[in-house]
């Protein structure tokens, strides 16, 4: 055999392996991403057909997180390491509007690549509190419009629809007229903005799952039953804080919102609660450990997702105290749920 020969055998061996490393390296890279979440009657599946049950975490949002130099792995493998399977990103409009879309975008994507990296699915959720219809809300934090609103979702459903790692959009996080300061709105106007909504996203091909919200804050179900939104697929949240209604809870979660579970997915996608005293305690989150113990009980008894508000030191109810994420008393509560299922 040649020289020449010779070295173009070393040189084709050396292609090979290479191309077998990097085709390696691929099929390793989407054997890691999280299943595609799929709607099933009233429960989620995975790609395997198993019913999956979130029990996750809320970040703050991710540009709270940036400015405090903690939106990095770091934060993801935490919450990994208290036992979420899921993780909530709450996008307030002035912290869109500061970055610009592409910019909140690219922070979104690298809290998307932490959570995968940690076996966690995601929410995206338009934060936002008040009246969407009038376009008037609850604190400046929340201002937007419909036509930013429905961009957002344009936007947001173009780049993350075929990405199973972010299995939810949450299109409205709490509808609310504060008993008729920010004027009147109905369940069929709330029902026709989900709905202009949703085919946004599903006009964009999106195969993430909306997630629709109810009045009073999130916490109110109860037009479902005879009025439920037109699309297939979906899933229903609510946000029970234990001041919501008065003890006992249980039938009156049933009566509002826990009924939805019989027929459609349902996600708590806040809850969580502080001692009377502690730092950050206002209504509606007042309690104690019993509250902890009867949403999650009500919760894995019906089979309901839940996500827990906040995992952050300075906004409440917190789950921890301090960036060397020292649990608070709910913290320590839910911790130790998480840890032992």
């Amino acid at each position: 055999m040649s020289k020449l020969t010779c070295y173009k055998h070393i040189f084709m061996r050396r292609k090979i392996f290479t191309l077998f490393l990097i085709f390696t390296t691929m099929l390793l890279s989407a054997g890691n991403k999280p299943d595609r979440i799929k709607v099933e009657g009233n429960k989620f599946t995975n790609e395997k057909g198993e019913t999956v049950v979130f029990k996750g975490l809320n970040a703050s949002d991710p540009d709270k997180l940036l400015e405090d130099e903690h939106w990095n792995k770091a934060y993801f493998e935490e919450m990994k390491a208290w036992g979420a399977n899921i993780v909530r990103f709450p996008v307030h409009p002035p912290e869109w509007r500061k970055h610009g879309a592409e910019g909140y975008m690219k922070l979104l994507d690298k809290g998307i690549k932490w959570a995968e990296k940690n076996d966690m699915h995601v929410i995206i959720d338009w934060h936002i509190i008040g009246n969407l219809k009038t376009e008037q809300f609850m604190r400046d934090i929340y201002l937007t419009t419909k036509e930013e609103t429905f961009e957002f979702w344009n936007l947001i459903s173009k780049r993350y629809g075929d990405n199973p790692t972010v299995a939810f959009f949450e299109l409205y996080n709490e509808p609310t007229t504060i008993h008729g300061e920010l004027g009147d709105f109905s369940w069929d106007e709330l029902k026709s903005l989900h709905e202009k909504m949703i085919k946004i996203i599903r006009d964009n091909n999106a195969e993430t799952i909306p997630l629709v919200s109810g009045f009073n804050w999130a916490y109110d179900l109860k037009p479902v039953k005879d009025n439920p939104v037109d699309a297939e697929n979906i899933a229903y949240v609510s946000h029970p804080y234990p001041q919501k209604v008065e003890q006992p809870w249980d039938e009156k979660w049933t009566e509002d919102w826990g009924y939805v579970a019989e027929k459609y997915p349902l996600v708590l996608t806040e809850i969580g609660y502080c001692l009377e005293g502690e730092p950050g305690a206002h209504i509606p989150v007042i309690s104690d450990d019993s509250y902890g113990e009867a949403i999650t009980e009500y919760c894995d008894k019906h089979g309901i997702s839940y996500v827990l508000w906040v995992f952050d030191p300075d906004w409440s109810p917190m789950l921890f105290s301090d960036w060397d994420f020292t649990p608070t008393t709910q913290g320590k509560f839910f911790k130790k749920v998480f840890q032992n299922n």
